[in-house]
């Protein structure tokens, strides 16, 4: 079994899983469908992401509408900090964030819900990020918020961000016109629009 613990920035969830171990090493469940994590629906696809450099930058990215994504994170070499932005309009924590640092060593995981912007940096060279996701990636549907933005705040390790045009380009907060809604009846969810602004 995992410890599962929710975040002040409810519903991201902290994950720790449990390792048994001898003198050959160590053996861990990193995954099961019985875990609290989704209310409905269950995971589709994995993804294995390799960084060879310090300070990678990833994010912050989200989809929206039917093809909006959660995840479930782990680090199968190296560290890195990982990050997940409330974007939820109307959410008593918008534009907060929760910052965990995983590692392949501690085993901690980090589930990240809909309505939320996600990125990573790498904290070590040769990093590789394994994660779940609930929908299939969608270049019509995908969006992404500037990973150095001042009003989210992030404290991202010093030095220069290796990052991707794309993410580069990335529109502020304040810019952003969001797609997901906070749901006052169900703080733990929220509404995604089929597009931003509707």
């Amino acid at each position: 079994m995992a410890e599962i613990r929710t975040d002040e920035v409810a519903p991201v969830k902290h994950l720790t899983p449990r390792r048994f171990g001898d003198a050959r090493g160590w053996f861990s469940e990193t995954f099961r469908a019985d875990w609290p994590l989704l209310e409905a629906g269950a995971f589709v696809q994995d993804n294995h992401a390799y960084s060879a450099e310090r300070l990678t930058v990833r994010g912050l990215h989200f989809q929206f509408g039917p093809s909006a994504q959660a995840k479930l994170l782990r680090v199968a070499a190296g560290a890195i900090l990982d990050v997940a932005v409330d974007i939820r309009r109307g959410s008593p924590t918008f534009g907060q964030h929760v910052a965990a640092e995983l590692t392949a060593e501690n085993g901690e995981q980090l589930f990240v819900p809909h309505g939320f912007a996600h990125g990573y940096a790498t904290l070590t060279e040769d990093t590789q990020v394994l994660y779940k996701v609930d929908a299939y990636y969608d270049p019509q549907r995908e969006g992404s918020v500037r990973f150095d933005d001042p009003q989210i705040g992030i404290d991202w390790p010093e030095g220069d961000a290796k990052l991707s045009e794309k993410d580069r380009a990335a529109p502020f907060l304040k810019d952003l016109d969001t797609p997901f809604v906070y749901d006052e009846s169900a703080p733990y969810d929220c509404r995604c629009l089929d597009r931003p602004g509707a």
